[in-house]
C-alpha cells in the first residue's frame, strides 16, 4: 500500500461510515472534542477496542479513538463480568496515561464513559500487530492451501477445498513489513520493556500482537496495561504470585495464553523474564507468518501440550530469523527462565547496532531534546543517515516529524536541510500530494538568515517539483521580497537563486524586478568577491533574456565598476565580454571595446594571480577583438583614402622615396665614357652552360636569361666551390687623364694611374689609372671615385685616355656626359635585380648612377 495513501491525514469521510460511527458514539462525552471517523482497526484483550480515525476539533490535530461497546461483554449473560470487563479497560487507559515514554502509547484524551460505551483518544493508530498478522497468516494460508486445477473432477475438488479456506478476518490489515522495519519494532518494544520494568517496576504480563500498536509514522507502541503487576523495587529479579490462566473466567479478563510464560501457568509467579518470553514468542510469530508457535485455543491442556515440543519449533523456525537475532530469541523462548536475556542486555546485541536504527531512535525522542542537540542531529545525523533508510520510511517515519519542526523557528534552518532532501527526491506525486502544502506554509512564515538562505540556495530544486500557479503566486514574491533584506547572505542567495531559476522567470519581471535589484545588490557590496561573483554569475545567465539597450546601458557600466583582481572573477567578466563580442545581436561596436573594454582588460594581462589557461583565454579574447578593431579601421581608411581626387593615393609610403622617385641635381662628369667590360672565362663557360637554359633557367635564378645580371648568378651556381672572389663580377674600371703632371695619382710616364676597387681583395691588384677631377681644374682625387659595382658589366674610361692612345688631343667632353649617363641609366632601369644595387638602407645604395652623381657632386662643392 502506498506510503502516502496509508499516513495520509484524516479527512471526512463518506455520510454512511460518519453516520454510523456517530450513532456508536452517541452520548459519549468524548464526541464533544473529536470528530470521529470510520473504524480502521482493532485492539486489546480479544480485540474489544475498535479504533477510529478522528481528529481533535480544537486544532484539527490528526488523532485515534478508541470506543468499546459495553454490549459486547453482555453475550457473557453475566452483569459481574460485564462489569468487570469495563472497569479493567477504564483501569488500562489510566495506566497508560500514567506511564509516559515514547515506547508507551500516548494518550491524548482520558477515558469517557457512557450508558453504552468506554472511549479515549490517542496518538493516530494504524493498526496493532494483531491486524497486521492475521493478514499474513491468512495470506499464507491461502497461499498454501489454494491450488490451480483443470477442468471436470479437479476442478470441483479444488472448488471444494476453497471453501473450507476460512475468509480473511475483517480484523486483517494489509501491511508488509521491511527488514528494518522489524528491527527497530524489536527494539522498540524491548525499550519500552526496559522502561516498565526498571523505571515503572511493573510487569506487563501481556506482550502479544494485540497489544501492540503501530502508530501511522510507523512507530511501534505498547499498550495493553489491564493486567500489570507491580514488583518488588529493592528486588527486580524476584518473582512476584499472579494468577494462572483458567477456564473459570472470561478469557476477555485474562493475558493471551498463547504468549504466556510457561513458570506463570505451573507455579503462579511471574517476573520480568516472564515479559522476555512473550517478547520472544511475539518475533517468532512475526517470521512464522503470523502464527503463534502455540496455538493453545483458550485450552490449558492444549497450552501444556504444546509448551513440552516448543524448544523444537523454535529449532526449526530459528533459520527464518536473521543471524543476528538467532541466538538471543532461542534464549528468550526458553522455558528456563534463567536462560532469557533482560531487556536492558537486549538492546546491547549486535543486531540492533545500526546507524539508521539509531537515527531513528533519537528522531522519536527528539522533541525531549534542546536546541542544540536538535540542530546537530537534523543537520548532520540524519543527513548521513537518510541514504541508508528505505523511502517507505522517510514518508512514514521522518517527515511527520519534520512537518512537526516548521513552526519552530529556532530549529527551522537545521530541518530544513533534510527537507530539501526530501524536496529533491520526491516524485512529482508525492510532492504534490504530502509537502506541498508544507512548503507553502514555509514560504509564508517569518524565517531566519540561514532558513531564507537555505530556501533560496535550493529553490531551483523546489521550482522543478512546484506547479507553475504556485510558482506564480508563492515563490516568486518571496524571492523577490529577499533582495530587500539588509543581510549579505540573504542578498547574495537571493542573487544565486535567480541565476538558478532564470528559466521559470518571465521577461518583464527580469527587466523590471530582478536586473534593478541584482544592480543595488552589487552597488551595495562592491567590494565583497562572493556578491560581485554571484551578481556576474546572474547576469551572465540571464542577459540572454534581456533587451540589447538595456545590457549596453546597464550591463556594461556595471561591469566597469569591478575593481577586484580576484581570478575567477576576471575569468567570468571576460566571458562576459566575450559573449558580448560574439554575439551580434548586443552590437558591440569597435568603439566601445577600443574604449570601454580593452582599457579594463589589459591591464589583466598582468595579474599574477592568473593561470596560464586564463592567461591564454584572456589573450585570446583580447587578440579578437584586437582584430575586430583592426579589420574595422582598414575597411575604414581604405573607403576614406577611394574618396581622395589626387592620384598618389595609389603610391605606397616605401615606394615614394626610391631611385625612381628621387629628383637628384643636374651634374656633368668630364671626360667620362661607360661601356661593356670584358668578361672572364669562368662567366663565358657559364654562359656556354646556360644557354639553353631558356625561361626555366631565368626562371630559377630569379631573373630573364637576358639580364646583365644572369652571368653572374648562373656562375654562382655552376662553380659552387669558388671563391667569393672568383665569383665576384669584375669592377668596372674608370680611367680618366689627369689635368696636370701634379694630380695625385698621376705618374709622368704612363700618364693614369691605377687604382684598386674596393671590392677587389688583396690577391687580385690590378692596375687603376682612377682620376676623376676634370682636365681644365687640376686632379684632386676622392675617395667617392672608388665605386663598388658588383651587379654591372661595364667598364667607365675616360675619353681622353681614348683620344692620346688614337694620337689625337684631348676633347673637352662634358657635352656628352649626360647622353652616355642617360643611356647608361635606361640601361639599369630595365634590370629587374636593381634590389642588389639598392641592398642598403635609403640613401647609401640606390644605384650607380646615385653613386657616381655623389662622387662627382662632392668633387664639383671641392672645386667651387
Amino acid at each position: 500500500m502506498p506510503a502516502g495513501t496509508m499516513f495520509a491525514k484524516f479527512k471526512s469521510t463518506n455520510v454512511a461510515a460518519s453516520t454510523a460511527t456517530q450513532s456508536v458514539a452517541d452520548g459519549n462525552p468524548i464526541t464533544q472534542y473529536f470528530e470521529i471517523g470510520k473504524p480502521v482497526a482493532c485492539a486489546g484483550p480479544e480485540l474489544v477496542w475498535r479504533i477510529h480515525d478522528a481528529y481533535r476539533k480544537s486544532d484539527n490535530k490528526e488523532c485515534s479513538v478508541f470506543i468499546f461497546e459495553k454490549k459486547i461483554a453482555e453475550k457473557l449473560h453475566k452483569p459481574r463480568r460485564k462489569e468487570t470487563i469495563t472497569e479493567l479497560l477504564k483501569s488500562s487507559v489510566k495506566t497508560l496515561e500514567r506511564f509516559r515514554h515514547p515506547r508507551i502509547l500516548q494518550i491524548y484524551h482520558t477515558v469517557e464513559e457512557s450508558a453504552d460505551t468506554l472511549a479515549f483518544a490517542s496518538e493516530p493508530i494504524f493498526a496493532s500487530l494483531s491486524n497486521v498478522l492475521a493478514f499474513h497468516e491468512s495470506k499464507t494460508y491461502e497461499t498454501t492451501n489454494v491450488t490451480p486445477a483443470a477442468g471436470g473432477a479437479a476442478a470441483a475438488q479444488a472448488q471444494a477445498a476453497a471453501s473450507t479456506v476460512p475468509q480473511r478476518p475483517a480484523h486483517a490489515k494489509e501491511y508488509n513489513f521491511l527488514d528494518m522495519e522489524l528491527k527497530y519494532g524489536f527494539l522498540q518494544l524491548t525499550e519500552a520493556l526496559a522502561y516498565l520494568h526498571y523505571s515503572g517496576h511493573v510487569i506487563h504480563r501481556n506482550v502479544c500482537p494485540s497489544s501492540i500498536l503501530i502508530t501511522k509514522r510507523g512507530i511501534w507502541k505498547l499498550a495493553g496495561m489491564e493486567y500489570v503487576e507491580r514488583m518488588n523495587e529493592n528486588d527486580l529479579n524476584s518473582s512476584i504470585p499472579c494468577p494462572p490462566w483458567s477456564n473459570r473466567v472470561s478469557k476477555m479478563a485474562q493475558p493471551n495464553l498463547d504468549f504466556m510464560a510457561p513458570e506463570t501457568q505451573s507455579t503462579s509467579k511471574c517476573s520480568l523474564l516472564s515479559d522476555m518470553f512473550s517478547l520472544g514468542m511475539v518475533i517468532c510469530a512475526v517470521f512464522n507468518n503470523g502464527r503463534p508457535l502455540i496455538q493453545a485455543g483458550n485450552s490449558t491442556s492444549n497450552y501444556a501440550k504444546q509448551m513440552e515440543t516448543l524448544d523444537d519449533l523454535v529449532h526449526k523456525l530459528m533459520p527464518r530469523l536473521p543471524i543476528a537475532l538467532q541466538e538471543a530469541t532461542s534464549r528468550m523462548a526458553s522455558r528456563d527462565a534463567t536462560a532469557r536475556p533482560t531487556a536492558q542486555l537486549l538492546q546491547l546485541i549486535k543486531y540492533f547496532i545500526d546507524t539508521p536504527i539509531n537515527a531513528l531512535k533519537f528522531l522519536d525522542v527528539v522533541n525531549m531534546k534542546d536546541t542544540q542537540q536538535k540542530s546537530q542531529f537534523y543537520k548532520t545525523t540524519l543527513i548521513e543517515a537518510m541514504p541508508l533508510i528505505p523511502r517507505k520510511l522517510w514518508w512514514q517515519n521522518i517527515w511527520p516529524m519534520l512537518k512537526s519542526e516548521i513552526n519552530n523557528n529556532e530549529v527551522l534552518a537545521a530541518v530544513l536541510q533534510p527537507v530539501m532532501l526530501f524536496v529533491q527526491e520526491a516524485t512529482l506525486t508525492e510532492y504534490d500530494n504530502l509537502m506541498s502544502a508544507t512548503m507553502k506554509i514555509i514560504y509564508n512564515t517569518p524565517k531566519s538568515i540561514q532558513a531564507s538562505v537555505t530556501i533560496l540556495e535550493n529553490l531551483h530544486l523546489i521550482i522543478e517539483k512546484t506547479k507553475p500557479e504556485d510558482v506564480t503566486t508563492d515563490i516568486m514574491p518571496m524571492l523577490f521580497y529577499s533582495f530587500d533584506g539588509s543581510t549579505i547572505q540573504v542578498q547574495s542567495a537571493a542573487v544565486v537563486a535567480v541565476a538558478n531559476v532564470f528559466d521559470s522567470i518571465d521577461e518583464l519581471s527580469i527587466r523590471r524586478m530582478v536586473l534593478p535589484k541584482v544592480k543595488m545588490v552589487f552597488e551595495k557590496n562592491i567590494t565583497d568577491p562572493k556578491i560581485v561573483q554571484n551578481v556576474l554569475m546572474c547576469i551572465e545567465r540571464v542577459m540572454d533574456r534581456m533587451e540589447r539597450a538595456q545590457v549596453m546601458d546597464e550591463v556594461l557600466p556595471l561591469l566597469a565598476n569591478i575593481r577586484i583582481p580576484d581570478p575567477d572573477i576576471i575569468m567570468r567578466t571576460v566571458r562576459i565580454y566575450h559573449k558580448l563580442f560574439v554575439d551580434k545581436t548586443y552590437g558591440l561596436t569597435v568603439e566601445t571595446m577600443a574604449t570601454n573594454v580593452l582599457p579594463l582588460l589589459i591591464p589583466h594581462t598582468v595579474n599574477p594571480a592568473l593561470n596560464f589557461e586564463q592567461y591564454c583565454y584572456l589573450l585570446e579574447v583580447l587578440q579578437q577583438m584586437l582584430e575586430a578593431i583592426d579589420r574595422q579601421q582598414r575597411n575604414k581608411l581604405k573607403l576614406d583614402n577611394l574618396s581622395m581626387a589626387s592620384p598618389e593615393r595609389h603610391r605606397t609610403l616605401r615606394h615614394q622615396f626610391s631611385t625612381d622617385n628621387m629628383n637628384a641635381p643636374p651634374f656633368n662628369i668630364p671626360n667620362l665614357r661607360i661601356d661593356q667590360r670584358k668578361t672572364s672565362s669562368a662567366e663565358d663557360m657559364a654562359r656556354k652552360n646556360s644557354g639553353g637554359s631558356g625561361m626555366l633557367g631565368g626562371w630559377w635564378f630569379g631573373c630573364s636569361p637576358s639580364s646583365p645580371d644572369s652571368n653572374f648568378l648562373r656562375v654562382g651556381n655552376v662553380f659552387p666551390n669558388r671563391r667569393l672572389s672568383d665569383n665576384t663580377l669584375m669592377t668596372p674600371k674608370i680611367r680618366i687623364a689627369p689635368s696636370c703632371a701634379s694630380s695625385p695619382g698621376g705618374t709622368p710616364g704612363s700618364g693614369l694611374p691605377t687604382r684598386r676597387h674596393s671590392s677587389i681583395g688583396p690577391q687580385e691588384r690590378r692596375g687603376s689609372t682612377i682620376n676623376l677631377s676634370p682636365p681644365t681644374y687640376g686632379a684632386r682625387g676622392s675617395s667617392g671615385s672608388s665605386l663598388s659595382v658588383p651587379s654591372t658589366s661595364v667598364y667607365v674610361k675616360s675619353p681622353l685616355l681614348y683620344s692620346q692612345k688614337q694620337g689625337g688631343s684631348m676633347p673637352n667632353t662634358s657635352s656628352s656626359v649626360p647622353f652616355l649617363l642617360s643611356s647608361s641609366m635606361q640601361s639599369i632601369r630595365s634590370r629587374r635585380q636593381s634590389t642588389v644595387l639598392s641592398s642598403g638602407p635609403l640613401g647609401s645604395g640606390s644605384g650607380l648612377l646615385q653613386q657616381l652623381g655623389s662622387g662627382m657632386y662632392q668633387l664639383f662643392s671641392g672645386r667651387n
